[in-house]
């Protein structure tokens, strides 16, 4: 239950603050680039001899650059992320509803609706870049964080209803 809670206030104030989110992601992922770089090029001499070191340190190498670019241009960063998931959406949406529309499994009809909101979404996205970028991100972000707290809170609550011995 305080997980849900924490999640879901955490949640709220990246929707209500959606660019100071966007910039705290587009930093976090900056740091986790450099930070498994660097681990990726230790390993690779770690490892000793083996076949794989030079695509490790290559690897590793290329992590530290993405991240230095990331951290260097960070409105661009979120720019390019925002891109890359209106376009994601854009793709996922129409395979969504293509499927839906095809194969009419049980229960299509919400996987139709999946995709078209899905898809949408991303057109609407792609139409308002670059100018929407720096609040997407962390929308999305937010209300990932808000809906899985309140899928942790549900959770909580269905528990403290069950009986005793079902819940041991």
């Amino acid at each position: 239950m305080l997980l849900g809670v924490l999640l879901a206030v955490c949640g709220t104030i990246a929707i209500i603050f959606p660019v100071l989110t966007s910039v705290a992601a587009i930093t976090v992922l900056a740091v986790v680039l450099m930070v498994g770089g660097v681990a990726m090029i230790v390993g690779a001499f770690w490892a000793g001899k083996w076949s794989g070191v030079l695509v490790q340190l290559l690897v590793g190498i290329l992590y530290v650059a993405a991240g230095f670019v990331v951290s260097e241009r960070p409105v661009i960063s979120i720019v390019m992320l925002t891109l890359f998931l209106a376009v994601s959406f854009i793709v996922m949406g129409a395979f969504r509803a293509l499927a839906a529309l095809m194969i009419r499994f049980p229960q299509w009809g919400w996987a139709l609706l999946n995709g078209v909101i899905t898809l949408l979404a991303g057109v609407v996205i792609y139409r308002q870049l670059p100018l929407d970028a720096l609040w997407v991100v962390g929308l999305l972000v937010g209300l990932e964080m808000l809906f899985n707290g309140w899928t942790w809170i549900m959770l909580a609550c269905a528990l403290h209803r069950l009986p005793k011995e079902a819940g041991e």
